[in-house]
């Protein structure tokens, strides 16, 4: 809540809720109108705007049986966005790995709907996947875990072959050493051993206005803080954050 009145963000997008109910009424108090997708005990995701919501779908094509509260996607001030908790998929070789490899071809589907739409997108959350190698402290360390795997890493690509920009990488070629995640064991935060699996994809047509894309890595160093830190993105009249 600090973090909330102290940034101000025009948009927030809030993953891994793990509650039956949102308090939408505590951050209405706030000044922020809500949209939320909650599962008890799992998953869930939010998004809080200082502008009206308009909600689209609350279910990602392709699969009615799928129960998991990870998808929710509004309308802000004409602006598609897309809030997502991707599956993680561990341990390699499981239902879990299979199952995150058939959400990833089920979101490029939709994600390549929303390429020809015109309408300026951004799709950003937790998308458990690190892209490259230079979005992990020592790529050795995650051989085998599958937000490693060329699988989830070739379709985070064909997402960026769709036409959408990475927008921390985007403004930061090439430069290792920035990370969204630190896990809570062996001073990982610490010793900087951390992996950016937080993204924030944008289309072209928002691409053109991003003027800033940061982590803020402080939050991380607080007392009991959440093991990611929060990742934001400056555009010529919106801030939003994930």
């Amino acid at each position: 809540m600090t973090w909330l009145t102290v940034h101000n963000p025009d948009v927030l997008l809030l993953q891994e809720l793990k509650a039956a109910e949102f308090p939408a009424e505590l951050f209405k108090n706030l000044g922020y109108a809500s949209a939320a997708v909650t599962q008890k005990g799992y998953n869930g995701v939010a998004t809080l705007s200082r502008h009206p919501i308009e909600v689209v779908s609350t279910t990602l094509i392709g699969d009615e049986r799928d129960s998991h509260a990870r998808f929710l996607e509004v309308v802000v001030n004409n602006i598609r966005i897309v809030n997502i908790y991707l599956p993680n998929g561990n341990p390699i070789g499981s239902d879990k790995f299979v199952y995150k490899l058939e959400w990833m071809d089920r979101l490029y589907q939709q994600m390549r709907i929303w390429s020809t739409s015109g309408m300026p997108t951004l799709v950003g959350g937790d998308f458990n996947v690190i892209p490259e190698d230079i979005d992990c402290h020592k790529p050795a360390s995650w051989m085998h875990d599958a937000l490693f795997q060329p699988e989830p890493r070739a379709r985070y690509r064909a997402l960026i072959a769709l036409g959408y920009v990475d927008a921390f990488r985007s403004l930061h070629p090439g430069q290792g050493g920035y990370f969204t995640f630190w896990d809570y064991f062996r001073k990982a935060f610490e010793y900087n051993r951390g992996i950016r699996i937080d993204h924030l994809l944008v289309s072209r047509e928002l691409a053109e206005g991003l003027e800033s894309c940061a982590i803020d890595k402080g939050q991380r160093a607080l007392d009991r803080p959440s093991d990611h830190a929060p990742i934001f993105a400056q555009f010529r009249d919106e801030l939003i954050t994930a």
